[in-house]
């Protein structure tokens, strides 16, 4: 399984010509994708998103919040933060989602190289 980020799926579905949009759509058409609940939840969240479209994120695999999640996301944004790199909570949570399934994720958002800098998220953003 590999994991997809907002910015990805945006881009697969709004049919963008990238790198990022092309590893977005082969992960789907391999049924190799899931979604870390947070991406789920920030997709969804889009008031214009059609229905037919919520339908099929909604059947995307997603990756199961285990225990000591909150925990442990906690202290990775700390980790960050102590470093002076920019940490959203919501990427953090993300990134914790792939980490503790061992996923990778693909993104066209830059800020996840900075949990790649931990030597602990394996990331594909078209770099």
């Amino acid at each position: 399984m590999i994991a997809l980020d907002s910015s990805a799926l945006i881009a697969h579905l709004e049919g963008r010509d990238t790198v990022v949009a092309a590893a977005a759509s082969l992960v789907l058409a391999e049924r190799q994708a899931c979604l870390p609940p947070v991406v789920l939840s920030e997709i969804l969240s889009d008031p214009k998103l059609p229905p037919k479209v919520a339908a099929l994120i909604i059947a995307l695999p997603s990756l199961a919040v285990t225990d000591g999640y909150w925990e442990r996301a906690g202290r990775l944004r700390a980790r960050l933060l102590a470093k002076g790199f920019k940490a959203r909570l919501a990427d953090t949570l993300i990134a914790q989602s792939c980490l503790d399934h061992g996923v990778s994720l693909v993104t066209a958002d830059r800020d996840f190289r900075h949990f790649v800098s931990l030597g602990k998220l394996r990331l594909f953003d078209g770099a």
